[in-house]
């Protein structure tokens, strides 16, 4: 498949799967947990908070990372995010001893730069109230010659992350409805691409923070929208909108997007911690939160992808008052 490919297939999922399947985790699957009679329903939640660098995005990253010609390898790769795309592809760039360079906003979570530098990446800093990360990036690949590996909109990460939900259907079967945590879409395109083949009757569902209710103004009104920096504490799904690839699928294969609250959030984050025994940082928590609060009612047999598990002990410590 060539990075320029705008139309992605199941089959590239499948091959993905088969690339990455040695170095990701099998997560796991927790089900008949106290969930099932808060929602009325048979929850299956897919564990991403327990992938390597605590993620998804290690499934995107490395099957991007792993298609990089020689030239590319030599030259060094770059990317931008608020940290869990950071802490992937720095983790890439340390298996692959690849110079690596991660463009973080100035309030990206802590424990997700020191993460990052740990991984061994070089960090640019730059005020989200002020700069765009896309065009700090690229100043940076014009003077270096970094190959981008962008969080979400480029088919090689969006075919990597739908192996999550590949796994979930291989390991439970056909599902009611898979809610998908959205950010810029990269999760939610690739998830809905597995379902459209392991469970073609599976309602697809994302779930965003209302203050960054970006991805649902763009489903409903078939244009892409925008949410500039937006002050919601999920920190993953602070993009400024869908990518062009990730809305192009996900206006075909998804049901409907819903938008959850700030304190929804946090009581997701509580309850994951108290009742589920799982660290999930409140990004991971949306799709738990559509579930609480009552933004998604779906019966039946329904999945769920907890999507991360960075979260800062401050953070942490102020959902669990």
């Amino acid at each position: 498949m060539s990075v320029d490919k705008q139309i992605l297939e199941f089959s590239d999922v499948l091959t993905a799967h088969k690339r990455i399947r040695y170095k990701t985790l099998r997560t796991p699957v927790l089900y008949e947990t106290p969930l099932d009679l808060t929602a009325r329903a048979k929850i299956f939640l897919k564990c991403e908070n327990s992938q390597r660098a605590g993620a998804f995005k290690f499934r995107g990253a490395w099957n991007a990372a792993m298609q990089l010609n020689p030239n590319e390898q030599s030259k060094g790769i770059i990317a931008y995010s608020s940290g869990n795309h950071a802490q992937a592809v720095a983790l890439c760039g340390q298996l692959l001893q690849i110079k690596t360079t991660i463009v973080m906003p100035e309030n990206a979570p802590h424990i997700k730069k020191v993460s990052t530098e740990k991984y061994g990446a070089d960090i640019v800093l730059y005020n989200p109230e002020r700069d765009r990360r896309e065009k700090v990036a690229m100043e940076l690949i014009n003077e270096h010659g970094y190959t981008l590996l962008p969080p979400f909109d480029h088919p090689h990460i969006i075919a990597g992350q739908g192996t999550a939900a590949l796994e979930l259907f291989d390991s439970i079967g056909e599902l009611d409805a898979l809610l998908i945590p959205c950010g810029g879409g990269g999760l939610l395109a690739g998830s809905a691409l597995a379902a459209s083949a392991r469970s073609p009757k599976c309602r697809v569902i994302g779930v965003e923070p209302v203050l960054a209710d970006d991805a649902m103004r763009s489903f409903r009104s078939g244009q892409l929208q925008y949410a500039v920096n937006p002050p919601t504490i999920a920190d993953g799904a602070r993009t400024e909108s869908l990518g062009e690839i990730p809305f192009n699928l996900i206006r075909s294969l998804v049901t409907d997007i819903v938008t959850v609250s700030e304190q929804a959030i946090i009581d997701a984050v509580r309850y994951a911690f108290l009742h589920l025994k799982q660290v999930v940082e409140p990004t991971g928590a949306l799709a738990i939160a559509a579930l609480l609060s009552g933004a998604v009612e779906e019966r039946g047999r329904v999945g769920v992808v907890i999507s991360g598990g960075n979260i800062d002990p401050e953070v942490m410590t102020m959902c669990l008052k």
